[in-house]
């Protein structure tokens, strides 16, 4: 593993023992943000170690987190490449105590995301890669293996990943477009993740999420040979504008199924 990716996993897995001891004592405030959404003491205690850590590596590249959001386009469009950060994605499953929450940090160039970790500390794993020496994934303290994507096949049931907290009647017509198939719920980034070690073959996510939710985990699909499409087709960009995502999809590179699907939904 490279060094960069070797010390941006470091400091994930840091982070998320910083959100591991507010987790310990359920106690703890939720505070709630200008949008209805929830935080917590541990969004803010991961945000911290992971500002802290990058500004260590002396590498001088800006960091855009969730909880820093208001840096405004104009001191940012201009950025190369900057770190996208989310010190705690799955805030909600953190308050239901159910586990899937992640650290997310991501390196964007050129809009692309180009090397990505995402850690959940309460199983303790990660998922990591860049798009030279691929994705991997690791448990606790054992050795990390690599991961791919796997692509549906035909005959067998598409087994599709679904949000633990968001649901809605288009995603079901969707589904009922695929045919035999079946859900894996789950919450945060992670289910892209299951796309990326081939635990599942498509995640449509057609709610909305911002670009922190998606960056770190769709750095990881891509080293893994999998893609994170809009409607159209086109790889989520990456520091625009209002920080919003479109619709998108996640599956093989290589799935022209899944492909054709989308589109046809879309006619």
């Amino acid at each position: 593993m490279n060094k960069l990716l070797t010390q941006i996993v470091a400091i994930a897995k840091h982070a998320g023992q910083a959100i591991m001891e507010v987790y310990a004592n359920p106690v703890n405030a939720v505070m709630t943000k200008s949008d209805n959404s929830p935080l917590t003491q541990a969004d803010l205690a991961s945000d911290r170690v992971i500002s802290a850590g990058l500004k260590q590596l002396g590498l001088g590249w800006p960091v855009l987190s969730e909880e820093s959001a208001q840096i405004d386009y104009e001191q940012r469009k201009d950025w190369k490449r900057f770190w996208l950060v989310d010190p705690l994605d799955g805030t909600k499953e953190f308050v239901k105590r159910n586990g899937e929450f992640t650290v997310n940090i991501a390196l964007i160039e050129n809009g692309v995301p180009v090397l990505g970790v995402v850690y959940a500390p309460v199983p303790d794993v990660c998922y990591f890669g860049d798009r030279v020496i691929g994705a991997f994934k690791n448990r606790g303290s054992s050795v990390a293996h690599p991961i791919s994507v796997k692509q549906h096949i035909a005959g067998e049931a598409i087994k599709i990943v679904a949000s633990r907290s968001h649901s809605d009647t288009r995603t079901q017509a969707l589904l009922e477009k695929l045919g035999d198939h079946e859900c894996i719920s789950m919450g945060s980034s992670l289910k892209l993740c299951l796309v990326a070690e081939g635990a599942a073959h498509f995640y449509p996510r057609l709610g909305p999420t911002m670009e922190w939710d998606t960056a770190a985990a769709h750095a990881v699909v891509n080293a893994a040979g999998g893609v994170v499409h809009d409607c159209n087709g086109e790889a989520l960009e990456y520091n625009k504008p209002d920080l919003h995502n479109t619709e998108f999809f996640v599956f093989a590179a290589t799935d022209q199924s899944m492909a054709t699907v989308i589109k046809d939904f879309y006619e």
